[in-house]
């Protein structure tokens, strides 16, 4: 579908969409994927921090609808802390080898809940610093336990986030989830930013596709996205 036809049914002119500075795009990025995905929140079933922290663990590689299936397995054995923490990291991979690299992830949970037994009285850590320090906790994992279980501004750059904000044109040919973070600080209201990567998820697995040619004539970004214009 063409610009001028995506201009017609949007409303919208393809010319202020050329002219729109990255801060400006950002606010129409967001506004309008709030009003597509209004409830839109993390996809790993939690209830307590801790839960968090193993679901995206688990979740590298793996679909959330898998570790969702996985985890209850995993909490019906070691309902909390404690009991995970003494656990042997040959048994935790018994159970999560569904949701592959079971040795590398059992090796992580275990070490990150000893951590929490030992040093933190089996709570999770509550600065992005200290939760980087944690083993198999990278950034992506970090501002996820901040904004979602902490309320504190994040910008989790997942695969979706990368790709979608590409994609639109929020950043610049820049695929390092770091950088990609990096640069949508700039731009992003801090407030906004944890609610805007999970409405990315949900844009990227419904309409913005990765394996298949995105669905653009329904796409509600489509005569602001940087790939139409």
């Amino acid at each position: 579908m063409q610009a001028t036809v995506f201009s017609e049914l949007f409303n919208y002119d393809i010319g202020e969409a050329k002219r729109m500075t990255k801060e400006k795009l950002a606010l129409e990025v967001i506004d309008r994927l709030k009003k597509e995905y209004p409830d839109a929140g993390c996809t790993l079933d939690y209830d307590q921090a801790w839960k968090l922290l193993v679901s995206v663990r688990l979740a590298a590689q793996c679909t959330d609808a898998r570790v969702n299936v996985v985890v209850e397995d995993l909490y019906a054995k070691y309902p909390d802390v404690a009991s995970l923490a003494a656990a042997e990291p040959e048994d935790i991979e018994t159970i999560v080898r569904p949701c592959g690299l079971g040795k590398s992830k059992a090796r992580d949970i275990s070490a990150c809940m000893r951590i929490l037994h030992e040093q933190y009285a089996d709570n999770v850590p509550t600065t992005f610093e200290e939760l980087l320090k944690l083993p198999g906790v990278g950034r992506k994992s970090a501002n996820l336990i901040m904004g979602d279980v902490f309320g504190k501004p994040a910008i989790v750059t997942d695969t979706h986030c990368i790709r979608l904000c590409n994609r639109i044109g929020l950043v610049d040919g820049i695929k390092e989830p770091k950088k990609v973070e990096m640069a949508l600080w700039k731009i992003i209201p801090p407030e906004e930013g944890s609610d805007f990567c999970h409405r990315l998820v949900y844009h990227g697995r419904e309409v913005c596709t990765a394996r298949t040619k995105p669905y653009c004539d329904r796409c509600c970004l489509a005569d602001i996205c940087a790939k139409n214009i």
